[in-house]
């Protein structure tokens, strides 16, 4: 399999699921009440679709940068982006899920909140995956330095963390979980090395 194949079919799947969050934001429509009050009633949604969009956008931005650097492709590779894609096209459901039950309390608002954590683990997992088979000799253009790998999986491991982090809060608040969720997209914006890519002053050796 070309490395073109891969990334093209990777983005036509990351694509769809970023554009079928927002089918999650549609209101009921006249006979439901004042829009403003619709809106206002609506923003777990809103919130949801945000943390989702985010999050699948940035880890389209780092599997390009690792995917782009990558030298082979072999049957392990496909199989592991197959394994990150599943769960990629999982987070649109589990974003419809969490909005509608995030705010109703109980064992479903906990479950809800579980199952949105577990899909953007298995996300982080399988991307971590991914990562590790591009250590090996010789599948890199621009292998990553021994003394980069440490800080590389520290950033790249630290999302994975806080899911399972908010997998454990969720049994106690969903709310303080769905939080959580929340800060991992908006430690990778400001964290602007991609996870697994080559530092600047590697790339210039």
């Amino acid at each position: 399999m070309s490395r073109t194949r891969l990334e093209e079919f990777s983005d036509g799947v990351f694509a769809v699921a970023i554009t079928l969050l927002a089918l999650n934001l549609a209101m009921a429509g006249p006979g439901h009440g004042p829009l403003l009050h619709q809106l206002a009633d609506h923003w777990p949604s809103f919130v949801a679709y945000l943390i989702s969009f985010f999050t699948i956008g940035i880890i389209w931005v780092n599997h390009h940068a690792l995917i782009g650097n990558v030298a082979v492709v072999d049957r392990t590779l496909a199989l592991l982006n197959l394994v990150l894609l599943l769960f990629v096209v999982l987070i649109p459901v589990d974003t419809a899920t969490v909005a509608k039950y995030v705010t109703l309390g109980g064992q479903d608002a906990r479950v809800a909140v579980v199952l949105y954590a577990a899909a953007f683990l298995g996300m982080g997992l399988s991307f971590g995956g991914i990562f590790e088979w591009t250590l090996r000799t010789g599948r890199l253009q621009q292998p990553l330095p021994e003394r980069a790998r440490r800080a590389a999986r520290l950033r790249f491991w630290t999302g994975s963390i806080l899911y399972l982090a908010a997998i454990a809060v969720a049994f106690v608040s969903p709310p303080v979980a769905l939080a959580i969720i929340g800060a991992v997209p908006v430690y990778y914006i400001f964290e602007r090395t991609p996870a697994g890519s080559p530092p600047a002053d590697a790339r210039q050796q």
